[in-house]
């Protein structure tokens, strides 16, 4: 059986060019950038290189990028990085309701410190109201994170105007950006943000290494402590590896970018218009204000495990708008957060599209969903009992 995969918002596959790019940092170049030889001086070369391609993607210079683990780990070192070197001049930090796990927890963790969060609310659509931001500055306010796009319902927030309220009231901002890069185009001297966090198995690189943008000038405390990577930011001996395929994977993503997002958001708005079809689905997230490959989907009467379970049967890879398979009975917190009742978030699935999604996958989905559902359906007493009300 061909699989077909779509969950490329929680993993991409890593693209031929990008593997090749990395294999001579495993074999050949092996050497600690931090070494003085020869074999040290090729791999701080590559260091380097990697550094300005990144900061050519992102429009910053490359003393402004800082290579780490991943997304979780740039949130995680943005906030309470910011938080502790930010302390003497207040305690109260700006989030949404439905950021990532890397951003909530880490803000959570800080509340058990002595810091205050708020917390803003969205609209239906997943939508932070700027509005909302400003109305919770306080003159304790040190900084304000809110993603770039949604994770799980794709939307895309208002980021440049929520930056430039943050400057106004001499805030720092910063952006979880880790879906967003590599889907539309990020330009951090555009969105005026202070920091950005990105992680390379989001477009097609590696998996364990990401980058967090600081903007120079910018004070925030060590996350890593015991070496002087990353000009003395971050300890650990550099992935070089993982650097360099981060590096080429950015700049394949970044190039032609807006006609294959056009081509990728074509196959996306087929799914959203052929699922929504079946009766009783509806759209998660913003209909036209999302990101181009995503397309999150309720489906009442039916449980996003099951689905998840029959699509898996039927060569399907997707995923659920449910958290049960992290073990938690409770539904996502972004479906939550936008309104939607327990029982419908339930039934969630998310396809998550990419470069290397055809228009044969998208047909063969539209063809087998309808069907999992009628037979899903088909053993619901509530489904029984809602038809039996139509009568």
């Amino acid at each position: 059986m061909n699989r077909i995969y779509m969950d490329n918002a929680a993993t991409t596959a890593v693209s031929p060019a990008v593997l090749e790019k990395m294999m001579p940092y495993f074999t050949d170049i092996y050497g600690n950038a931090s070494s003085i030889h020869s074999t040290g001086r090729d791999a701080r070369r590559a260091l380097e290189e990697a550094r300005r391609k990144v900061a050519e993607v992102l429009n910053c210079k490359p003393n402004e990028v800082y290579f780490t683990s991943g997304g979780s780990e740039s949130d995680n070192w943005a906030i309470k990085g910011t938080a502790f070197a930010q302390r003497k001049k207040g305690n109260h930090i700006i989030t949404s309701a439905i950021e990532h796990h890397a951003v909530l927890h880490t803000c959570q963790w800080l509340e058990k410190q002595g810091f205050t969060v708020t917390y803003v609310p969205v609209d239906e659509f997943g939508q932070v109201n700027p509005a909302d931001v400003e109305k919770a500055i306080t003159d304790q306010t040190i900084l304000i994170s809110i993603m770039a796009a949604n994770n799980e319902i794709g939307t895309l927030q208002p980021i440049k105007e929520i930056a430039a309220i943050a400057h106004q009231h001499k805030v720092l901002f910063h952006t979880d950006a880790v879906q967003a890069v590599g889907a539309i185009p990020v330009d951090v001297q555009d969105i005026g943000c202070d920091m950005l966090s990105l992680s390379a198995h989001k477009f097609h690189g590696p998996k364990g290494v990401g980058v967090l943008y600081i903007k120079q000038g910018t004070r925030i405390d060590n996350f890593m402590h015991g070496g002087a990577q990353e000009r003395g930011k971050r300890a650990t001996t550099e992935n070089i590896p993982g650097i360099v395929g981060l590096a080429e994977a950015i700049t394949l993503a970044a190039q032609n970018l807006e006609e294959k997002s056009a081509r990728i958001a074509g196959l996306r708005d087929q799914l959203i218009e052929g699922l929504t079809a079946i009766p009783y689905v509806r759209l998660n997230g913003h209909r036209t204000n999302r990101l181009p490959n995503n397309c999150n989907i309720s489906i009442r009467f039916v449980e996003g495990e099951a689905l998840l379970l029959r699509l898996d049967l039927a060569g399907i890879a997707a995923s659920s708008g449910s958290a049960c398979t992290s073990g938690s009975l409770d539904p996502s917190h972004v479906l939550l957060a936008i309104g939607l009742p327990h029982e419908i978030a339930h039934g969630s699935l998310r396809f998550s599209l990419s470069d290397t999604t055809t228009q044969e996958e998208v047909d063969y989905v539209l063809k087998t969903v309808p069907g999992i559902v009628e037979v899903l359906r088909s053993m619901s007493p509530l489904y029984a009992d809602f038809m039996e009300g139509q009568k």
